[in-house]
């Protein structure tokens, strides 16, 4: 079975996660922390991060594109709601996979647990507004 998949909430719930890194790297939120901390350089020019940014799309439309597949398995197992059912999931893969993941390489990389905390809640918030954009456009005749 291939899970029913909106793409059109793919690639909206893809130009969020933009849109979040954005606001919550910008220098007025958290990003003056977070470069100190990661040890990278505001003032580079800004065509360095072209190849990060590109990087960035495909990644994201990967993990939306996960989501909302999870997602649609999810809510034909349990049924109900399909935003609880990507809001969960979301929660879930999160958890599962990218916290954790985080938590482990940045322990053996001796990054500092502030660090850590700040970019697994980053990827909370991203997967959240993913989950909201996914779980609020079903795919046409699940709902």
């Amino acid at each position: 079975m291939i899970p029913e998949i909106n793409y059109w909430t793919v690639i909206l719930a893809t130009l969020s996660t933009m849109i979040v890194g954005s606001i919550w790297y910008a220098p007025k939120v958290f990003g003056t922390r977070w470069a100190r901390l990661a040890g990278v350089d505001m003032d580079r020019p800004a065509a360095t991060a072209t190849v990060a940014i590109v990087v960035t799309v495909f990644v994201s439309f990967a993990s939306a594109w996960v989501l909302a597949g999870a997602t649609s398995i999810a809510w034909h197992f349990y049924e109900g709601s399909y935003l609880w059912a990507a809001i969960v999931t979301g929660i879930l893969l999160w958890a599962g996979f990218t916290a954790s993941r985080f938590i482990t390489h940045d322990a053996f990389e001796g990054r500092p647990s502030s660090l850590t905390v700040m970019n697994i809640g980053h990827e909370l918030v991203t997967v959240l507004v993913m989950a909201v954009i996914i779980g609020v456009w079903p795919p046409a005749g699940t709902v």
